[in-house]
C-alpha cells in the first residue's frame, strides 16, 4: 500500500526552481533513500509533505489524504536542523512531542522510557537537554520522532553528528520501523548507509529526479569495470566499451583497465577470451558502488563514502 505519493511536484521561491516536476511513491514497510547534493531540494520536498510549506503545483498524498496537521499522529519527523528545549528533561521532551501527536501522556511516557532504554539513555531520562552531549540530544530527538510508532517516518540527514556506534543504533531503528510496517524515507550524504538499508533509491539533482529504483537497477546505469592482465590488446574485444593499457607485468603481459558496454556481462567476455585462446593471468570484476553512481548521475558535491 502506498503511504506517500508525490505527483509532478513543483516548488518555486521567486526565480529559484527548488523542486522540478518530481514524482515518486513510498510504500508500507519500504525504506526509501532520498539522495542528492546540497541544495538538491530534499528538505524542501519533506517540508511540503509535512505541510510546512505549500507546493507551487503538483499533488502530495499522505496516508490517503492531502498533507495537513490531522496526520501528525501517524508521522514521525527528524529535521536536519535539530532543535529541542534545553531546559526540558529528556523524558518530558519525548512526552511533550507525544502529546503534540495526540498521544495519552502515560503512553508517551512509557514508550519514551522504552526508547531511552534502547538508546542507552535511561539513566539520563531526567537530565536537561542542555546538559547532554550533541549525540545524546540527537538520540532524544530521534525518540520524539519514534514515540508514536509512526506509519510514515521521515529522517532528514539523520546520521549527521553521530559516532559509528550510534549510527549503527540508528540503522537498527530504521530497520525496526520498516519491519513493523512503517514507510521510511531518509536523506543522507553518507552513501554506505543508503547502500546497506534502502529497498529503493531516488537521486535528485537541482530539484529534478535523475534516477529512481533499486540499487541493482542503479548499478546497471554504469558499465561494469574490470582489471585484467593479458598479452593481447583487450580494447578490440566484443562487448568492451573501453580498455586502457596499464603497467607492464613482465614477459609481454600488461595490466588493462576495462569498461564493458551496458548490459554486457563479464562472464560472456571471459567466455569469449577462453574460446578464442586469449590468455589471461588476472580477471577482477568491480561493480559500481552507490558512491560511483551518485557522482556519475548527480555530481560529487557533499557526498561521503
Amino acid at each position: 500500500m502506498a503511504v506517500l505519493e508525490v505527483d509532478r511536484l513543483v516548488k518555486r521561491f521567486g526565480d529559484v526552481l527548488a523542486v522540478d516536476d518530481l514524482s515518486f511513491t513510498v510504500r508500507e514497510g519500504e525504506i526509501f533513500g532520498f539522495l542528492g547534493g546540497n541544495g538538491a531540494g530534499k528538505t524542501t520536498t519533506l517540508r511540503m509533505v509535512l505541510d510546512i510549506i505549500r507546493p507551487t503545483s503538483g499533488t502530495i498524498t499522505v496516508l490517503g489524504g492531502s498533507p495537513d496537521r490531522r496526520q501528525a499522529a501517524a508521522i514521525g519527523f527528524l529535521p536536519e536542523e535539530r532543535g529541542l528545549y534545553s531546559g526540558m528533561s529528556a523524558i518530558e521532551t519525548i512526552v511533550y512531542f507525544g502529546r503534540l501527536k495526540n498521544m495519552d501522556a502515560g503512553l508517551a511516557r512509557s514508550r519514551g522510557m522504552d526508547l531511552l532504554t534502547r538508546f542507552d539513555l535511561a539513566d539520563r531520562a531526567k537530565s536537561d537537554i542542555g546538559d547532554m552531549s550533541k549525540g545524546m540530544a540527537q538520540k532524544v530527538q530521534l525518540a520524539t520522532a519514534l514515540v508514536n510508532d509512526p506509519e510514515l517516518l521521515m529522517l532528514d540527514e539523520p546520521f549527521s553528528g553521530l559516532d559509528p556506534v550510534n549510527q549503527g543504533l540508528l540503522e537498527n531503528e530504521i530497520l525496526r520501523a520498516s519491519e513493523r510496517g512503517a514507510a521510511v524515507i531518509f536523506s543522507t550524504h553518507v552513501m554506505q548507509h543508503a547502500e546497506r538499508l534502502c529497498d529503493r533509491l531516488l537521486l535528485l539533482r537541482k530539484g529534478r529526479k535523475r534516477f529512481e529504483g533499486t540499487l541493482d537497477e542503479a548499478r546497471a546505469q554504469l558499465p561494469i569495470s574490470l582489471t585484467a592482465v593479458a598479452k593481447s590488446d583487450l580494447s578490440s574485444l566484443r562487448g568492451v566499451a573501453r580498455a586502457d593499457a596499464g603497467e607492464p607485468a613482465g614477459d609481454g603481459w600488461r595490466e588493462w583497465k576495462v569498461a564493458l558496454e551496458p548490459g554486457v556481462s563479464p562472464a560472456s567476455v571471459l567466455e569469449h577470451c577462453t574460446a578464442n585462446g586469449i590468455g589471461l593471468r588476472r580477471w577482477d570484476e568491480r561493480r559500481a558502488t552507490l558512491h560511483d553512481i551518485f557522482v556519475e548521475l548527480v555530481g560529487g558535491e557533499g557526498v561521503q563514502r
